[in-house]
């Protein structure tokens, strides 16, 4: 897994069972502007977790999501925890009010995956 270090939490970029990064892959197609805005946004999170909105909203048990503020709109950055570490899981830009559920399935369903490569 491909990984960040700060003085907080470890950052992870999930990899799927074929070694894809989903949430780098997003990142990659996005201008350097905004690859800086939701960066310094998980750095925040990385080092001072807990925080809650509006920058950090939990959605689910395991799952909460990173709002950032971007040049299209809102973008959102799904992520978990795991033995001390922060897992990207997903990641999206919302155009609506309302955050698509299929975009919080995909979270859950990677959460899924990501679990059951831990065993």
């Amino acid at each position: 897994m491909a990984k960040e270090e700060s003085k907080g939490f470890e950052v992870v970029f999930f990899e799927t069972e074929n070694g894809k990064q989903p949430v780098r892959d997003f990142f990659r197609e996005l201008s350097k502007g905004d690859q800086k805005e939701i960066g310094a946004d998980i750095r925040v999170v990385q080092d001072h977790f807990p925080i809650g909105l509006p920058l950090v909203r939990k959605l689910k048990p395991e799952l909460w999501e990173i709002r950032s503020y971007i040049k299209d709109g809102i973008s959102r950055v799904f992520f978990t925890f795991f033995s001390k570490r922060i897992i990207l899981l997903h990641a999206f830009v919302k155009k609506m009010q309302k955050t698509p559920l299929k975009e919080i399935d995909v979270a859950i369903e990677r959460l899924k995956e990501f679990k059951r490569l831990q065993k």
